[in-house]
């Protein structure tokens, strides 16, 4: 295949705790074509957060401002935060032909939907709410209060699954990661991706 394939984004939901990040790590560490959306946060940075890598850690009356001004191609309230992310950058890259991923909240990904109207969304789920919980106090960065808000927002994200593209279990990180993997191979060979390609072929006829 030639290389004008137009950008595919990839829109990863899960309730915290899941595996997401550690998922879309390893597949942006294995192809260089894809890239990572750095979201506007109003959070503070957690231990080993770097600003403009992980996130770009703003006040809340800049997010605000920003939101206002239409900065934002989506932006959400979780877990008493907010986030957004960058309209404009997002349609440079895949103008550019770079691959998005998105790890994001699931108002987030609904509104991405419907405003840019492309994508593969992709729903992570845990093996069991036991396992979940487990995941979550496991982390040590969460206190109880925390914990049970996350258990409570993950009921209501896994109640919107069902519009997704893709679901994946992460009962095993190895499994998980092929199937993401499939996912984001698969994505890529949609005919919508490729407008030139029948034309460049026929175009080499002698």
């Amino acid at each position: 295949m030639n290389k004008d394939r137009a950008g595919v984004m990839i829109v990863l939901c899960a309730p915290s705790g899941t595996g997401k990040t550690t998922l879309a790590r390893r597949l942006l560490a294995e192809f260089d074509r894809l890239t990572y959306s750095i979201s506007y946060t109003t959070r503070q940075p957690r231990s080993g957060e770097v600003h403009g890598r992980d996130y770009f850690f703003i006040t809340p009356e800049r997010f605000d401002k920003l939101r206002d001004e239409g900065f934002f191609a989506e932006w959400a309230q979780v877990h008493g935060h907010c986030y957004g992310t960058p309209l404009r950058d997002t349609l440079d890259l895949l103008e550019q032909g770079r691959d998005v991923i998105f790890d994001i909240d699931v108002q987030g990904a609904l509104q991405i939907k419907g405003r840019l109207a492309t994508g593969c969304f992709v729903f992570l789920m845990p093996p069991s709410f036991a396992v979940l919980e487990q995941r979550l106090l496991g982390r040590g960065t969460d206190d109880d209060d925390a914990v049970r808000r996350r258990m409570v927002n993950a009921v209501r994200e896994m109640q919107q699954a069902h519009w997704f593209n893709a679901w994946i279990v992460n009962n095993d990180l190895e499994r998980a990661y092929d199937s993401l993997r499939a996912v984001y191979l698969a994505a890529g060979l949609a005919p919508g991706y490729w407008p030139n390609l029948v034309e460049s072929i026929l175009g080499e006829r002698r």
